[in-house]
């Protein structure tokens, strides 16, 4: 179906039910060539200028426009105030005999407990979605249920992203059993859950389905609660699991403790390539114990952020030292810690021999009166693991703002916009 065509059948679809035309919909599909699989996208945050937020009419009028265009295969839907209405329809168009859809992006929307259940439904007969996003939706702990009972028959879906969720403790371990038999998921997100109970018994489960799991690469377990005791269940099965390759740990409780667990699973068992351990307080204990890894023979990992864990000079030194032995570690991330002068001198050394790639660090170097110093540069982890498994051939076109900035991508700003930082003693 061409643009033009797309574009008036939304029209005629929005006069028939009485249903007032979206002009952000309707520019969106009016700038859309559908020259092959793209991703329409919708997203109500647009930086650049004020958007109409899509609602459930919205919805159901793109639901039944999509009906009949196979070239759409991929929505993005984020940041808009669809409810659990509004996922009726998307639902529907997931039960289609001939649907295309390969992803669906609801992040952030009004999503609740039957919307999840909906979408389960759904997806228990649908065999063509690879990737669904309802982080910020609050589908609670029995939505997350319905959705781990979906995994139970869906053998196509690759990716879930359950983020700010309000997972309850049940929910969370019930994906853990369900991923012991799961050979499908590839990457899975449920950061922030609501874990009232000190005894991490979510931990013990990930565990035991880490140690018997062939499939999962990807791993997001931020905002967890995890401490020490939590990291040591969990490297009991990392010990045995040769498929994860991202392993997300930010905003926890891990000490240095927790991290010699880890880094004794990255000596005997080389297999994660980006870990997250950003705002802990791993501290310089902490620190030298992941030198060791990295220097360690046979370590595959490439990029790593310590951010804000409270390290001083003795471990970023050791991290600087092994990333002189390691050529493999080429991604670093350590804004928010001591950076005193011979951290500053020792990452500004590595910047400049090339070892370590501006683009790929959060610091950037600048000198006052002979001293050196380091200043924030807004570059980050990335936030998703691209496997050679691609979830999804979708050419993406971003028809919303011209010249608009991915979340995901990786910005340098100017000396000016940075955030200069003194020597702290």
């Amino acid at each position: 179906m061409a643009s033009e065509n797309i574009s008036d059948f939304y029209a005629a679809v929005c006069e028939e039910h009485q249903i007032t035309i979206n002009p952000h919909v309707l520019q969106v599909l009016q700038k859309t060539t559908i020259t092959g699989n793209v991703t329409l996208k919708l997203s109500g945050n647009d930086r650049l200028r004020h958007v109409q937020r899509l609602d459930d009419e919205d919805v159901f009028a793109l639901s039944k426009c999509l009906r009949y265009n196979k070239c759409v295969t991929g929505l993005d839907f984020r940041y808009n105030n669809i409810t659990d209405e509004g996922v009726r329809h998307l639902a529907d168009l997931l039960l289609e005999d001939s649907s295309s859809l390969k992803s669906l992006d609801l992040m952030f929307n009004d999503i609740q407990t039957d919307g999840a259940e909906v979408l389960t439904k759904s997806l228990q007969c649908n065999s063509t979605l690879l990737s669904l996003g309802l982080s910020g939706n609050k589908i609670g702990n029995r939505g997350a249920m319905h959705l781990a009972s979906m995994l139970q028959m869906n053998n196509s879906l690759k990716k879930l992203e359950l983020a700010d969720c309000d997972l309850a403790t049940q929910s969370v371990i019930a994906f853990a059993i369900v991923l012991k038999s799961n050979r499908t998921l590839i990457s899975l997100d449920i950061t922030r859950p609501l874990l009232f109970s000190h005894q991490e018994e979510w931990a013990v489960h990930f565990s035991e389905m880490l140690a018997v799991n062939s499939s999962l690469v990807e791993l997001h377990l931020g905002k967890m609660g995890i401490t020490d005791t939590g990291m040591e269940r969990l490297t009991e099965g990392l010990r045995l699991n040769h498929s994860l390759r991202y392993l997300d740990l930010r905003c926890n409780r891990v000490t240095s403790d927790g991290v010699r667990h880890l880094a004794k699973v990255m000596k005997l068992n080389p297999t994660l390539e980006i870990i997250d351990l950003s705002s802990n307080r791993i501290e310089d204990e902490g620190a030298s114990y992941l030198s060791e890894a990295i220097a360690h023979r046979g370590c595959v990992l490439r990029e790593l952020s310590v951010t804000s864990n409270n390290i001083r000079t003795e471990g970023l030194l050791s991290l600087a030292q092994a990333m002189m032995v390691n050529t493999t570690l080429n991604h670093i991330y350590i804004w928010g810690n001591h950076l005193d002068e011979p951290v500053c001198q020792a990452f500004i050394e590595l910047i400049s021999t090339g070892r370590l790639p501006p683009d790929q660090t959060d610091v950037s170097a600048y000198e006052v009166d002979s001293r050196v110093f380091l200043a924030e540069v807004c570059n980050t982890l990335r936030r998703t693991y691209e496997t050679e498994t691609s979830l999804t051939s979708n050419t993406e076109l971003d028809l919303s703002t011209e010249n608009a900035i991915s979340p995901d991508s990786t910005l340098t700003l100017p000396i000016e916009a940075q955030h200069l930082v003194p020597l702290q003693h």
